[in-house]
């Protein structure tokens, strides 16, 4: 969920003869409008930037198939409208170790005066199935398909008994933020094994610092 301009809008995976990003929108959380599937099937981990970039509403996205894909890459679109979207650029693909399956935006981009925070979702297949940390990147503010630098080791990684154990086992899933202006703390969301709302804290400085210092690039 982000704010622009003059509402709210949520953006899901939307069943659609199979996945695809729905998006709507609410001025006062009491009545909510639907508006047109942004993409054809099948897509997901839809995630709008909190303003419009050079005119154009801007989402990140992750091309998918009918199941839980053995693949995934980021992808950027634009629209002069939020319902046709297009212009479509990849930013970045799977990495080695705990990325080295597939990759998905997850909570809003965070704009800094370095660029666009973005804090992102891996996969990784082990031995013993599965496994969801997440770890951050930084954007161009201008193209944010360009990729400025992106930290090669995770932030979090399931560790805990409640991101280990639970209906889906070894889970860490970044949903959203809230960025502190003043002290610069940021609070990070996360569902552990798709049972539990988890919260993890760091501060924004210290995570773009991190990122540029452990750079491997897109």
């Amino acid at each position: 969920m982000v704010w622009i301009e003059d509402r709210y809008y949520v953006t899901w995976c939307n069943g659609y003869h199979s996945p695809t990003v729905g998006v709507g929108y609410t001025n006062d959380f009491e009545t909510c409008y639907q508006l047109e599937n942004t993409y054809l099937p099948f897509n997901r981990n839809g995630v709008l930037f909190p303003r419009k970039i050079n005119g154009n509403y801007a989402m990140l996205s992750r091309p998918s198939d009918s199941g839980h894909n053995p693949f995934g890459d980021i992808t950027y679109s634009k629209s002069p409208d939020m319902t046709y979207w297009g212009r479509h650029r990849y930013v970045m693909g799977t990495a080695g170790g705990w990325q080295s399956t597939k990759i998905g935006a997850g909570p809003i981009p965070i704009e800094t005066t370095q660029g666009w925070l973005l804090i992102y979702h891996g996969l990784l297949t082990s031995c013993n199935g599965f496994v969801y940390s997440f770890g951050a990147a930084l954007l161009d503010l201008d193209q944010p398909w360009k990729v400025i630098a992106r930290g090669e080791p995770y932030l979090l990684a399931p560790q805990a008994p409640y991101e280990r154990t639970g209906d889906v086992p070894n889970v860490a899933f970044p949903c959203a933020t809230l960025l502190d202006s003043d002290t610069g703390r940021l609070a990070i969301y996360y569902g552990g094994v798709d049972t539990v709302v988890c919260l993890a804290l760091g501060y924004i400085g210290e995570i773009v610092e991190f990122v540029r210092a452990n750079d491997i690039g897109g």
